[in-house]
């Protein structure tokens, strides 16, 4: 599977983490870290489906967890500071590219249970390919997470 487009994705987001001071969310959405932390869990499942693929089970994916707020405050925790998650997803970003990269045509086109929910609407429920979930991630859900973190910098008045 060819991951220039994600990895493209995560520079774009590691970009905009690093950017100083970045606030609140006007809408009382999340902050940075939790953003961070949200992309965290959510590559640590993609990670874990697709190894699971390769190991002949057939997992599911269900992103629930990695959108509860007591699971993203206790990454975010575990963590001594922005950097420290910064560079946190800098590495799983790489895991996982690194994953999906040696993936063959035959696993990517397993069928993954998806359950994806986003501000508590449901958004997908079905099976769809391994490829098209890790293609998501660089279709929709890195850049989405982007320009939340982009937006916190605009809340403050910055480019």
């Amino acid at each position: 599977m060819d991951t220039t487009e994600l990895r493209s994705a995560y520079g774009r987001l590691l970009d905009a983490a690093a950017i100083p001071d970045l606030g609140d969310a006007d809408d009382g959405g999340w902050d940075a870290d939790q953003i961070l932390a949200h992309v965290l869990s959510v590559d640590a499942a993609t990670a874990a489906v697709a190894l699971g693929v390769v190991a002949g089970s057939r997992p599911s994916f269900d992103n629930r967890i990695s959108l509860d707020t007591w699971n993203l405050r206790r990454i975010v925790d575990e963590h001594a500071g922005r950097a420290d998650l910064i560079d946190h997803v800098r590495s799983q970003a790489a895991v996982l590219c690194d994953i999906a990269d040696r993936l063959d045509e035959q696993a990517v086109s397993v069928p993954v249970p998806t359950l994806l929910l986003s501000n508590d609407a449901l958004v997908l429920d079905r099976p769809i390919p391994l490829s098209s979930l890790i293609g998501g991630l660089a279709e929709s859900h890195v850049p989405g997470h982007t320009q939340q973190l982009l937006d916190l910098s605009a809340a403050l008045g910055k480019p």
